[in-house]
């Protein structure tokens, strides 16, 4: 044992990376191509352990489905969980340690279909050139889609236009030259013209 006592003696200058050496494919599972699935279904604290398992090349990912605790049905398609989502959503517990939290991460698959499926509505509703820059984010990997959608009017008022609609513009307007006139009013009064 050591006597030493204190801060290390030295600092890592980066942090370590599992399989620095190797060259990853980008089309295999955690490549570019095909990153891993997003955690859902667990409370935070089990977020992070999957999280940390996945930094530092610890992660084993399902090769087939697993066998859920609860229903004893092979539906479990998530490494390290434990429930299916039907049964983890029915009791309100965490799919991976099974305790009961108010707090779930994750959204469930049917609110991604959800949203899917209006996003593609969108990119079919919109003009030639949104739904190619639209294709062209999602394509990146980037989500312009959530900041910007072409049937979204809150977003365009406060950046081109002042106002939601015309009416709008004109009462302001006119609350504004009307500020005014009584701003000179109260200055000819003051001066006693």
């Amino acid at each position: 044992m050591s006597n030493r006592q204190g801060p290390p003696k030295h600092q890592n200058s980066f942090a370590w990376k599992p399989n620095a050496g190797v060259k990853i494919n980008e089309t295999e599972v955690g490549g570019k191509l095909r990153p891993y699935s997003e955690i859902t279904g667990v409370c935070p604290r089990c977020k992070e352990q999957i999280d940390w398992k996945r930094r530092y090349g610890k992660y084993k990912r399902l090769t087939e489905p697993a066998k859920c605790q609860r229903c004893s049905k092979r539906v479990v398609r998530q490494a390290y969980h434990n429930l299916c989502t039907g049964c983890a959503k029915e009791q309100g517990v965490c799919a991976k340690c099974c305790s009961r939290v108010d707090r779930i991460v994750g959204r469930d698959s049917s609110e991604v279909e959800a949203e899917q499926k209006l996003l593609e509505e969108a990119v079919k509703n919109a003009r030639e050139r949104d739904r190619r820059s639209l294709l062209r984010a999602m394509n990146k990997g980037k989500s312009k889609s959530s900041e910007k959608t072409p049937t979204d009017k809150e977003d365009k008022v406060g950046e081109l236009f002042p106002a939601a609609s015309l009416e709008e513009y004109a009462k302001q307007s006119r609350n504004d030259n009307g500020d005014d006139d009584d701003d000179d009013e109260d200055l000819i009064l003051s001066r006693g013209i």
